[in-house]
Protein backbone atom coordinates (compact mmCIF):
# COMPACT_ATOMS: atom_id res chain seq x y z
CA UNK A 1 0.00 0.00 0.00
CA UNK A 2 0.71 3.57 -0.89
CA UNK A 3 1.66 5.89 1.92
CA UNK A 4 0.67 9.50 1.75
CA UNK A 5 3.08 12.17 2.02
CA UNK A 6 2.56 14.06 4.94
CA UNK A 7 1.71 17.64 5.04
CA UNK A 8 5.26 18.60 6.15
CA UNK A 9 6.92 16.63 3.18
CA UNK A 10 4.67 18.48 1.00
CA UNK A 11 5.75 21.64 2.27
CA UNK A 12 9.27 21.29 2.68
CA UNK A 13 9.39 19.64 -1.38
CA UNK A 14 7.08 22.37 -2.38
CA UNK A 15 10.19 24.79 -0.91
CA UNK A 16 12.83 22.90 -2.55
CA UNK A 17 11.33 22.98 -5.59
CA UNK A 18 10.88 26.84 -5.43
CA UNK A 19 14.33 27.54 -4.32
CA UNK A 20 15.39 25.30 -7.70
CA UNK A 21 13.32 27.03 -9.94
CA UNK A 22 14.31 30.80 -8.54
CA UNK A 23 18.71 29.44 -9.04
CA UNK A 24 17.60 28.75 -12.50
CA UNK A 25 15.83 31.96 -13.33
CA UNK A 26 18.51 33.93 -12.16
CA UNK A 27 21.23 34.93 -14.03
CA UNK A 28 25.34 33.37 -12.02
CA UNK A 29 27.46 35.02 -11.64
CA UNK A 30 29.66 33.23 -13.82
CA UNK A 31 28.34 30.81 -15.85
CA UNK A 32 29.10 28.08 -18.27
CA UNK A 33 32.15 28.86 -20.60
CA UNK A 34 32.02 28.99 -24.52
CA UNK A 35 34.57 27.85 -26.66
CA UNK A 36 37.01 30.91 -26.03
CA UNK A 37 38.90 29.66 -22.63
CA UNK A 38 41.16 32.30 -20.54
CA UNK A 39 44.19 32.24 -21.23
CA UNK A 40 47.30 34.44 -19.58
CA UNK A 41 50.43 35.55 -18.66
CA UNK A 42 52.27 36.81 -15.79
CA UNK A 43 48.70 37.64 -14.49
CA UNK A 44 45.80 35.92 -13.17
CA UNK A 45 41.95 36.28 -12.50
CA UNK A 46 40.97 37.01 -8.80
CA UNK A 47 37.09 37.56 -9.11
CA UNK A 48 34.32 39.12 -11.51
CA UNK A 49 30.99 39.95 -11.67
CA UNK A 50 29.06 39.66 -14.72
CA UNK A 51 27.42 43.50 -14.37
CA UNK A 52 24.24 42.04 -15.44
CA UNK A 53 24.95 41.20 -18.73
CA UNK A 54 25.56 45.23 -19.23
CA UNK A 55 27.78 46.13 -21.99
CA UNK A 56 30.43 48.00 -19.81
CA UNK A 57 32.78 50.81 -21.15
CA UNK A 58 34.62 52.79 -17.91
CA UNK A 59 35.22 51.07 -14.33
CA UNK A 60 36.55 53.74 -11.67
CA UNK A 61 37.43 52.27 -8.66
CA UNK A 62 37.51 54.59 -4.95
CA UNK A 63 38.86 53.54 -1.63
CA UNK A 64 36.14 55.06 0.57
CA UNK A 65 34.32 54.79 3.96
CA UNK A 66 31.18 53.33 3.85
CA UNK A 67 29.06 52.70 7.21
CA UNK A 68 32.06 53.24 9.30
CA UNK A 69 34.05 50.63 7.34
CA UNK A 70 36.94 50.84 4.82
CA UNK A 71 35.95 49.74 1.45
CA UNK A 72 36.78 49.61 -2.39
CA UNK A 73 33.92 50.28 -4.92
CA UNK A 74 33.78 50.14 -8.52
CA UNK A 75 31.70 52.42 -10.64
CA UNK A 76 31.50 51.17 -13.79
CA UNK A 77 30.06 53.17 -16.67
CA UNK A 78 28.02 51.20 -19.48
CA UNK A 79 27.25 51.68 -23.50
CA UNK A 80 23.50 51.61 -24.16
CA UNK A 81 20.89 49.21 -24.11
CA UNK A 82 18.70 47.43 -21.42
CA UNK A 83 18.57 44.72 -18.86
CA UNK A 84 16.66 43.12 -16.07
CA UNK A 85 18.16 44.56 -12.48
CA UNK A 86 17.75 41.14 -10.27
CA UNK A 87 18.02 44.10 -7.42
CA UNK A 88 14.65 45.83 -8.34
CA UNK A 89 12.97 42.97 -11.07
CA UNK A 90 13.23 45.87 -13.27
CA UNK A 91 14.53 45.81 -16.77
CA UNK A 92 16.32 49.32 -16.85
CA UNK A 93 18.21 51.08 -19.47
CA UNK A 94 21.76 50.97 -19.14
CA UNK A 95 23.96 53.65 -16.45
CA UNK A 96 25.92 52.82 -13.96
CA UNK A 97 26.63 49.80 -12.13
CA UNK A 98 28.02 49.87 -8.64
CA UNK A 99 30.03 46.94 -7.13
CA UNK A 100 31.67 46.28 -3.63
CA UNK A 101 35.30 45.26 -4.65
CA UNK A 102 36.46 44.94 -1.12
CA UNK A 103 36.99 41.16 -1.30
CA UNK A 104 38.08 41.23 -4.75
CA UNK A 105 37.59 36.97 -4.82
CA UNK A 106 33.62 38.14 -4.30
CA UNK A 107 32.79 41.31 -5.86
CA UNK A 108 28.71 42.04 -4.53
CA UNK A 109 26.68 44.41 -6.89
CA UNK A 110 25.32 47.17 -4.65
CA UNK A 111 23.33 49.22 -6.81
CA UNK A 112 22.00 50.08 -10.86
CA UNK A 113 21.74 53.64 -11.40
CA UNK A 114 19.86 53.29 -14.71
CA UNK A 115 21.05 56.08 -17.79
CA UNK A 116 19.27 57.59 -20.46
CA UNK A 117 20.89 55.66 -23.21
CA UNK A 118 23.85 54.79 -21.30
CA UNK A 119 26.20 56.50 -19.04
CA UNK A 120 29.73 55.21 -20.60
CA UNK A 121 32.01 57.83 -18.52
CA UNK A 122 32.76 57.89 -14.81
CA UNK A 123 34.58 59.79 -12.19
CA UNK A 124 34.35 59.99 -8.77
CA UNK A 125 35.96 62.44 -5.09
CA UNK A 126 35.61 62.99 -1.96
CA UNK A 127 34.13 65.46 -0.59
CA UNK A 128 37.14 65.47 2.08
CA UNK A 129 39.50 66.80 -1.25
CA UNK A 130 36.51 69.03 -3.32
CA UNK A 131 37.61 72.53 -2.04
CA UNK A 132 33.77 72.69 -1.29
CA UNK A 133 32.56 69.24 -0.74
CA UNK A 134 30.63 67.52 2.67
CA UNK A 135 33.13 65.90 4.19
CA UNK A 136 32.39 62.31 4.80
CA UNK A 137 30.81 62.30 1.15
CA UNK A 138 31.89 60.72 -1.80
CA UNK A 139 30.26 61.87 -5.19
CA UNK A 140 29.69 60.35 -8.51
CA UNK A 141 30.29 62.06 -11.94
CA UNK A 142 28.42 60.88 -14.83
CA UNK A 143 27.56 61.25 -18.21
CA UNK A 144 23.59 60.42 -19.43
CA UNK A 145 23.46 59.19 -22.92
CA UNK A 146 24.11 61.60 -25.53
CA UNK A 147 22.30 64.36 -23.74
CA UNK A 148 23.31 65.28 -20.60
CA UNK A 149 25.85 65.08 -17.32
CA UNK A 150 25.21 64.84 -13.50
CA UNK A 151 26.58 64.52 -10.07
CA UNK A 152 24.91 61.86 -7.29
CA UNK A 153 25.98 61.99 -3.48
CA UNK A 154 27.50 58.32 -3.42
CA UNK A 155 28.34 58.04 0.18
CA UNK A 156 26.24 55.18 0.34
CA UNK A 157 26.87 53.27 -2.66
CA UNK A 158 23.99 51.19 -2.28
CA UNK A 159 21.73 54.41 -2.35
CA UNK A 160 22.69 57.12 -4.54
CA UNK A 161 20.64 60.54 -4.42
CA UNK A 162 19.01 61.42 -6.95
CA UNK A 163 21.55 63.12 -9.83
CA UNK A 164 22.34 67.09 -9.82
CA UNK A 165 22.25 68.34 -13.55
CA UNK A 166 25.45 69.56 -14.99
CA UNK A 167 25.14 70.24 -18.40
CA UNK A 168 22.55 69.54 -20.43
CA UNK A 169 20.56 69.27 -23.78
CA UNK A 170 23.47 68.19 -25.62
CA UNK A 171 24.05 66.48 -28.72
CA UNK A 172 26.91 63.76 -27.22
CA UNK A 173 29.12 63.02 -24.84
CA UNK A 174 32.26 60.93 -23.87
CA UNK A 175 35.19 61.15 -21.65
CA UNK A 176 35.18 63.33 -18.65
CA UNK A 177 37.86 64.31 -15.89
CA UNK A 178 37.33 65.55 -12.66
CA UNK A 179 39.97 67.00 -10.77
CA UNK A 180 39.32 66.10 -6.85
CA UNK A 181 41.51 69.04 -5.30
CA UNK A 182 39.92 71.41 -7.11
CA UNK A 183 36.83 70.40 -8.24
CA UNK A 184 37.34 71.22 -11.94
CA UNK A 185 35.80 68.88 -14.58
CA UNK A 186 36.71 68.49 -18.03
CA UNK A 187 33.66 67.44 -19.62
CA UNK A 188 33.39 65.87 -23.14
CA UNK A 189 29.87 67.44 -24.39
CA UNK A 190 28.30 67.80 -27.90
CA UNK A 191 27.35 71.55 -27.94
CA UNK A 192 24.45 72.75 -30.50
CA UNK A 193 25.94 75.13 -32.40
CA UNK A 194 29.54 74.02 -32.91
CA UNK A 195 31.09 72.65 -35.96
CA UNK A 196 32.08 69.30 -34.22
CA UNK A 197 30.35 66.32 -32.50
CA UNK A 198 32.17 66.90 -29.03
CA UNK A 199 33.66 69.84 -27.43
CA UNK A 200 35.49 70.43 -24.19
CA UNK A 201 32.96 71.65 -21.51
CA UNK A 202 34.98 73.05 -18.05
CA UNK A 203 32.72 73.38 -15.56
CA UNK A 204 33.46 74.38 -11.45
CA UNK A 205 32.19 71.38 -9.25
CA UNK A 206 34.39 71.87 -5.99
CA UNK A 207 30.45 72.26 -4.67
CA UNK A 208 29.29 69.40 -7.15
CA UNK A 209 25.89 70.02 -6.12
CA UNK A 210 26.31 73.23 -7.19
CA UNK A 211 27.69 73.44 -10.55
CA UNK A 212 29.73 76.50 -11.92
CA UNK A 213 30.03 76.75 -15.94
CA UNK A 214 33.60 78.51 -16.63
CA UNK A 215 33.48 78.08 -20.79
CA UNK A 216 33.69 76.06 -23.93
CA UNK A 217 37.00 74.90 -25.81
CA UNK A 218 37.97 73.44 -28.95
CA UNK A 219 40.18 73.97 -31.64
CA UNK A 220 40.37 76.92 -33.69
CA UNK A 221 37.80 76.46 -36.71
CA UNK A 222 35.27 74.21 -34.91
CA UNK A 223 33.61 77.16 -32.89
CA UNK A 224 29.98 78.64 -33.56
CA UNK A 225 30.09 81.29 -36.50
CA UNK A 226 33.38 80.03 -37.74
CA UNK A 227 33.78 79.28 -41.56
CA UNK A 228 36.43 77.32 -43.84
CA UNK A 229 38.29 74.54 -43.04
CA UNK A 230 38.57 73.16 -40.04
CA UNK A 231 39.90 69.91 -37.93
CA UNK A 232 36.77 67.65 -37.91
CA UNK A 233 37.75 65.61 -34.95
CA UNK A 234 36.07 66.79 -31.88
CA UNK A 235 37.89 65.74 -28.16
CA UNK A 236 37.35 62.11 -26.98
CA UNK A 237 38.76 63.13 -23.25
CA UNK A 238 41.67 64.93 -21.70
CA UNK A 239 43.74 64.63 -18.79
CA UNK A 240 44.94 67.53 -16.44
CA UNK A 241 48.16 67.64 -14.36
CA UNK A 242 47.54 70.81 -11.77
CA UNK A 243 51.43 70.40 -11.15
CA UNK A 244 52.59 70.47 -14.69
CA UNK A 245 49.50 73.11 -15.58
CA UNK A 246 48.71 71.75 -18.24
CA UNK A 247 45.56 69.21 -19.44
CA UNK A 248 46.43 66.53 -22.10
CA UNK A 249 42.89 66.35 -24.95
CA UNK A 250 42.69 63.65 -27.50
CA UNK A 251 40.92 64.41 -30.37
CA UNK A 252 40.08 61.63 -32.73
CA UNK A 253 39.93 57.76 -32.45
CA UNK A 254 40.87 56.20 -35.08
CA UNK A 255 41.67 58.32 -37.68
CA UNK A 256 42.85 62.05 -38.24
CA UNK A 257 43.89 62.16 -34.48
CA UNK A 258 45.70 64.41 -32.86
CA UNK A 259 47.36 65.23 -29.25
CA UNK A 260 46.47 68.50 -27.65
CA UNK A 261 48.84 70.12 -24.99
CA UNK A 262 47.16 73.02 -23.03
CA UNK A 263 48.36 75.78 -20.83
CA UNK A 264 45.62 74.97 -17.70
CA UNK A 265 45.85 78.52 -16.03
CA UNK A 266 45.16 79.97 -19.50
CA UNK A 267 42.58 77.72 -20.32
CA UNK A 268 40.95 78.41 -16.89
CA UNK A 269 41.21 82.08 -17.39
CA UNK A 270 38.07 83.30 -18.56
CA UNK A 271 39.23 87.54 -18.00
CA UNK A 272 38.48 89.36 -20.82
CA UNK A 273 36.66 86.79 -22.76
CA UNK A 274 33.67 88.09 -24.21
CA UNK A 275 31.55 85.16 -24.07
CA UNK A 276 32.74 81.98 -22.68
CA UNK A 277 30.54 79.88 -24.38
CA UNK A 278 31.24 80.91 -27.89
CA UNK A 279 35.10 81.96 -27.92
CA UNK A 280 36.86 83.65 -30.52
CA UNK A 281 39.89 82.55 -32.83
CA UNK A 282 42.02 84.64 -30.57
CA UNK A 283 40.74 83.48 -27.66
CA UNK A 284 40.98 79.54 -28.57
CA UNK A 285 44.75 80.32 -29.32
CA UNK A 286 45.49 81.56 -26.48
CA UNK A 287 45.64 78.22 -23.93
CA UNK A 288 47.34 76.07 -26.93
CA UNK A 289 51.24 74.84 -26.17
CA UNK A 290 51.20 72.59 -28.98
CA UNK A 291 49.18 70.03 -31.16
CA UNK A 292 50.42 67.09 -32.51
CA UNK A 293 49.00 65.68 -35.56
CA UNK A 294 48.99 61.46 -36.32
CA UNK A 295 48.79 60.11 -39.37
CA UNK A 296 45.20 60.02 -41.48
CA UNK A 297 44.56 56.12 -40.26
CA UNK A 298 45.67 56.77 -36.11
CA UNK A 299 44.01 58.36 -33.59
CA UNK A 300 44.55 59.85 -29.94
CA UNK A 301 41.89 58.25 -28.00
CA UNK A 302 43.50 58.00 -24.90
CA UNK A 303 46.83 60.43 -23.41
CA UNK A 304 47.89 59.29 -20.50
CA UNK A 305 50.73 61.53 -19.05
CA UNK A 306 53.49 60.02 -17.36
CA UNK A 307 55.66 62.75 -16.12
CA UNK A 308 59.61 62.75 -14.69
CA UNK A 309 60.42 58.96 -15.80
CA UNK A 310 64.60 58.43 -15.23
CA UNK A 311 65.34 56.72 -18.67
CA UNK A 312 68.27 54.37 -17.75
CA UNK A 313 69.86 54.69 -21.52
CA UNK A 314 69.88 58.48 -20.66
CA UNK A 315 71.86 58.25 -17.35
CA UNK A 316 75.06 59.79 -18.42
CA UNK A 317 73.55 62.87 -19.89
CA UNK A 318 71.95 64.36 -16.45
CA UNK A 319 70.16 67.24 -18.74
CA UNK A 320 68.17 64.49 -20.53
CA UNK A 321 67.95 61.53 -18.28
CA UNK A 322 64.79 62.75 -16.34
CA UNK A 323 61.91 62.89 -19.79
CA UNK A 324 58.04 63.46 -19.57
CA UNK A 325 56.16 61.16 -22.00
CA UNK A 326 52.49 60.66 -22.58
CA UNK A 327 50.91 56.94 -23.51
CA UNK A 328 48.91 57.78 -26.81
CA UNK A 329 46.20 55.11 -27.83
CA UNK A 330 44.13 54.81 -30.46
CA UNK A 331 41.23 52.67 -30.79
CA UNK A 332 40.13 50.12 -33.21
CA UNK A 333 37.26 50.36 -34.85
CA UNK A 334 36.49 46.99 -36.01
CA UNK A 335 38.57 43.48 -36.66
CA UNK A 336 41.46 45.26 -37.84
CA UNK A 337 42.72 41.98 -39.91
CA UNK A 338 40.44 43.18 -42.86
CA UNK A 339 43.65 45.53 -43.42
CA UNK A 340 47.44 46.26 -42.99
CA UNK A 341 46.37 49.25 -40.55
CA UNK A 342 46.35 48.74 -36.76
CA UNK A 343 45.61 50.81 -34.07
CA UNK A 344 48.01 50.53 -30.91
CA UNK A 345 50.09 52.51 -27.75
CA UNK A 346 52.92 54.59 -29.06
CA UNK A 347 55.24 56.38 -26.59
CA UNK A 348 55.71 60.18 -27.15
CA UNK A 349 57.95 62.39 -25.42
CA UNK A 350 57.02 65.79 -24.53
CA UNK A 351 59.83 66.94 -22.35
CA UNK A 352 60.09 69.81 -24.68
CA UNK A 353 55.98 70.08 -24.56
CA UNK A 354 56.37 72.53 -27.68
CA UNK A 355 57.72 69.97 -29.69
CA UNK A 356 55.96 66.57 -28.73
CA UNK A 357 57.57 63.48 -30.77
CA UNK A 358 56.44 59.75 -30.80
CA UNK A 359 59.66 57.74 -30.00
CA UNK A 360 58.52 53.91 -29.47
CA UNK A 361 55.56 51.72 -30.23
CA UNK A 362 54.35 48.28 -28.86
CA UNK A 363 51.71 46.52 -30.59
CA UNK A 364 49.81 42.57 -30.42
CA UNK A 365 50.95 40.44 -32.94
CA UNK A 366 47.89 38.88 -34.49
CA UNK A 367 49.24 35.63 -35.32
CA UNK A 368 50.05 34.88 -32.22
CA UNK A 369 46.93 33.74 -31.10
CA UNK A 370 44.83 33.81 -34.07
CA UNK A 371 43.11 36.67 -32.96
CA UNK A 372 41.35 37.27 -36.90
CA UNK A 373 39.53 34.38 -35.94
CA UNK A 374 38.11 34.78 -32.56
CA UNK A 375 35.86 37.58 -33.86
CA UNK A 376 35.05 40.94 -32.46
CA UNK A 377 37.07 43.54 -32.90
CA UNK A 378 40.72 42.98 -32.66
CA UNK A 379 43.18 45.78 -31.73
CA UNK A 380 44.36 48.87 -29.15
CA UNK A 381 41.52 50.70 -27.23
CA UNK A 382 42.45 52.56 -23.80
CA UNK A 383 44.89 52.17 -20.69
CA UNK A 384 44.81 53.19 -17.43
CA UNK A 385 44.25 56.58 -16.15
CA UNK A 386 45.51 56.19 -12.60
CA UNK A 387 48.52 57.81 -11.27
CA UNK A 388 48.81 55.08 -8.46
CA UNK A 389 52.60 54.80 -7.38
CA UNK A 390 51.86 51.15 -7.59
CA UNK A 391 52.39 50.97 -11.28
CA UNK A 392 52.77 54.59 -12.16
CA UNK A 393 56.54 55.05 -14.28
CA UNK A 394 56.59 51.28 -14.67
CA UNK A 395 53.49 49.73 -16.22
CA UNK A 396 50.73 50.49 -18.09
CA UNK A 397 47.91 47.99 -19.06
CA UNK A 398 46.26 48.33 -22.42
CA UNK A 399 42.81 46.51 -23.01
CA UNK A 400 42.72 45.62 -26.16
CA UNK A 401 39.49 43.84 -27.57
CA UNK A 402 39.54 40.30 -28.15
CA UNK A 403 43.23 40.05 -27.37
CA UNK A 404 42.62 41.19 -23.32
CA UNK A 405 44.31 42.97 -21.33
CA UNK A 406 47.95 43.59 -22.01
CA UNK A 407 50.28 44.70 -19.09
CA UNK A 408 53.28 46.96 -20.56
CA UNK A 409 56.71 47.70 -19.41
CA UNK A 410 57.27 50.87 -20.07
CA UNK A 411 60.45 51.64 -17.45
CA UNK A 412 62.67 51.85 -20.65
CA UNK A 413 60.24 54.41 -22.81
CA UNK A 414 62.20 53.72 -25.71
CA UNK A 415 61.39 50.11 -25.50
CA UNK A 416 58.44 49.30 -23.95
CA UNK A 417 57.78 45.63 -24.03
CA UNK A 418 54.22 43.59 -22.64
CA UNK A 419 55.16 40.83 -19.79
CA UNK A 420 51.96 39.85 -19.24
CA UNK A 421 48.74 39.62 -20.55
CA UNK A 422 44.89 37.89 -19.62
CA UNK A 423 41.99 37.25 -21.91
CA UNK A 424 39.41 36.37 -19.94
CA UNK A 425 36.53 33.35 -20.74
CA UNK A 426 33.77 34.29 -22.47
CA UNK A 427 30.50 33.18 -20.40
CA UNK A 428 26.74 32.99 -20.45
CA UNK A 429 26.19 36.64 -20.48
CA UNK A 430 28.62 37.25 -23.26
CA UNK A 431 26.84 38.51 -26.42
CA UNK A 432 27.82 38.15 -29.98
CA UNK A 433 29.89 41.03 -31.74
CA UNK A 434 30.16 40.81 -35.62
CA UNK A 435 28.24 37.18 -35.41
CA UNK A 436 30.49 36.03 -33.20
CA UNK A 437 30.93 35.60 -29.18
CA UNK A 438 34.21 36.86 -28.61
CA UNK A 439 36.05 38.73 -25.12
CA UNK A 440 36.06 42.27 -25.77
CA UNK A 441 37.90 43.86 -22.95
CA UNK A 442 37.20 47.73 -23.36
CA UNK A 443 38.84 49.85 -20.52
CA UNK A 444 41.56 48.90 -18.12
CA UNK A 445 41.98 50.27 -14.29
CA UNK A 446 43.91 49.48 -11.43
CA UNK A 447 43.99 49.70 -7.42
CA UNK A 448 46.53 51.24 -5.11
CA UNK A 449 46.20 48.04 -3.65
CA UNK A 450 48.09 46.53 -7.21
CA UNK A 451 45.01 45.18 -8.67
CA UNK A 452 43.57 45.41 -12.35
CA UNK A 453 39.93 45.97 -13.41
CA UNK A 454 39.31 45.57 -16.75
CA UNK A 455 35.03 46.42 -18.29
CA UNK A 456 33.61 43.78 -21.77
CA UNK A 457 31.88 45.45 -24.09
CA UNK A 458 30.19 42.25 -24.87
CA UNK A 459 28.63 41.81 -21.73
CA UNK A 460 30.78 39.43 -20.05
CA UNK A 461 30.97 41.63 -17.13
CA UNK A 462 34.11 42.90 -14.60
CA UNK A 463 37.07 41.33 -14.31
CA UNK A 464 39.64 41.71 -11.09
CA UNK A 465 43.34 40.79 -11.98
CA UNK A 466 46.61 40.41 -10.45
CA UNK A 467 50.53 40.16 -11.49
CA UNK A 468 52.09 37.13 -10.98
CA UNK A 469 55.39 35.63 -12.04
CA UNK A 470 58.02 38.34 -13.34
CA UNK A 471 55.48 41.07 -13.83
CA UNK A 472 54.94 41.46 -10.17
CA UNK A 473 58.49 41.52 -9.66
CA UNK A 474 58.30 45.03 -11.51
CA UNK A 475 55.99 46.19 -9.41
CA UNK A 476 57.53 45.20 -6.23
CA UNK A 477 60.88 46.61 -7.30
CA UNK A 478 62.45 42.78 -7.41
CA UNK A 479 63.68 40.99 -10.68
CA UNK A 480 65.12 37.91 -11.70
CA UNK A 481 63.59 34.70 -13.60
CA UNK A 482 59.87 34.04 -14.84
CA UNK A 483 58.31 31.33 -12.38
CA UNK A 484 55.67 30.18 -14.54
CA UNK A 485 52.82 31.35 -12.43
CA UNK A 486 50.36 31.68 -15.15
CA UNK A 487 47.09 29.86 -14.15
CA UNK A 488 43.48 31.39 -14.82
Amino acid sequence: MKRSKSKKQLLVGSILTTIVASLVALPPLVQAHGDKKANAHNMRLVGMNDLQGRSAYQPVIQHQVVGGRDKYIAYIGHHNGTALNPLTGIVETNGVSIVDVTNPKHPVYLHHIPGDAGAQMVRTCSGDELPSGVSGHMYLLRSDGNVAHYVHDVTDPSNPSPGVLVSGGLGGTHKNYWECSTGIAYLVSGVPGWRVSRVTQIFDLSNPMSPVFIRNFGLDGQQPGATGPFDPQGPHGCISVIEKNRVYCGHGTSSNGILVILDRAKLLDTTGLVDPANPTSAELAIPLVSRLNTSSYIGAHTTFPVLGVTVPRLEKDPALTVRDFIVLVNEAGGNECSSALRQMMFMVDITDDAKPWPIANFDVNESDQNFCSVGGRFGAHSSNESFTPVFYKKMVFISWFNAGVRAVDIREPFSPKEVGYFIPRTTGTTFPTGGKIAIQTNNVEVDDRGLIYTADRAGTGLHIIKLTGDAKKIIDGGSGHHDDDDDD
